[in-house]
């Protein structure tokens, strides 16, 4: 019996060996999606498309992008969840994902035991900017302004548990007021907006404010990493202008559903260091103010660590904003 029990046990072992085998030589045959859980024109959307045209060449099938904005990115997250773990349905999020598990009452997923991490991909500040004839000649005039006007300033956001709504978030809490806010489907509407001087604030990723102020159509007060950037060298960090503890760096990482099959987890996670290896890549996250992980942080296992990290530093911070959304 113990012989026939342990011969059965070889045989369900090879089995899975053959069928493990069979997928990760055949895969993947077909389209994948990457999901951008904004809207197209946004940071989040740049960084994607950058990513998917190198892997699109190292995978030999075509990434396309899906935009699937709505609710802070918690829509485009759902759509994923809801896919079959194949590893043809991925997702590219950032910070807010796991902000997303505090912030939201009620999700039709489980943040940590739905998704499935597949490597981290870039990293970088948001920028504090204004529209660009706004009454501030630097940082220190500028926050003493938004301390004294609260609600008479109006700060745009690329919808609720967004990166900008949670910079937004932090930086009333530092301020110790509440501006009115405007919510857009996505960071490059809001942008738009600002530009057009339709509103006053917007903390935005270095990605997509760096050209715009480049290009003078706003303002820039602050940056929110530690140090300047070297983009934007004239643009304090944030304890230069009184605010010693006050950090924001945004991350994004690449998911799949739970479930997906290892071997397809280490063939994207392999394509995404070709893509972040790539000279080209690189330079065009530096030339935003953005970086690529050190190659040790970049693996599923790393990424997973952080990610765990993280959504229980965000539920600590929105429980002290007291701010939460949905029934």
């Amino acid at each position: 019996m113990k012989r026939l029990i342990a011969g059965m046990a070889s045989a369900v072992l090879a089995a899975a060996l053959t069928a493990g085998s069979a997928f990760a030589q055949s895969y993947p045959n077909r389209t994948i999606t990457m999901i951008v859980p904004f809207a197209a024109g946004g940071p989040s959307d740049a960084i994607a498309r950058l990513v998917a045209q190198s892997m699109s060449t190292t995978l030999k099938q075509q990434v396309v992008i899906e935009n699937v904005a709505g609710a802070g990115g918690t829509t485009g997250a759902s759509r994923l969840t809801r896919a079959e773990p194949d590893g043809y349905t991925l997702l590219i999020h950032h910070v807010a994902l796991a902000a997303g598990a505090s912030l939201y009452k009620s999700l039709p997923y489980d943040t940590l035991g739905d998704i499935e991490a597949v490597g981290l991909v870039n990293y970088g500040p948001m920028v504090v900017t204004t529209k660009k004839d706004y009454p501030a000649a630097d940082a220190k005039a500028l926050f003493a302004k938004l301390k004294a006007d609260g609600p008479k300033t109006t700060a745009a956001h690329a919808g609720v548990g967004s990166n900008s709504h949670l910079c937004n978030m932090l930086l009333q809490q530092t301020l110790d007021t509440k501006f009115t806010e405007a919510a857009y489907r996505g960071t490059g509407p809001a942008m738009n907006d600002l530009m057009a001087g339709q509103v006053d604030l917007l903390c935005d990723q270095s990605t997509t404010a760096v050209p715009q102020i480049q290009g003078n159509t706003i303002k820039a007060f602050a940056v929110t990493s530690a140090n300047r950037l070297s983009v934007l060298p004239d643009v304090p960090a944030m304890h230069e202008a009184g605010f010693p503890n006050f950090e924001f760096v945004i991350w994004h990482g690449l998911y799949a559903p739970k479930g997906t099959p290892k071997e397809a987890i280490e063939t994207l996670n392999k394509a995404l260091q070709v893509a972040l290896n790539d000279e080209n890549v690189k330079a065009r996250f530096a030339d935003v103010g953005t970086q690529t992980f050190p190659k040790g942080e970049r693996s599923p296992q790393a990424h997973r660590a952080r990610f765990e990290k993280e959504v229980a530093t965000w539920r600590d911070v929105v429980a002290k904003a007291g701010v939460s959304i949905g029934n």
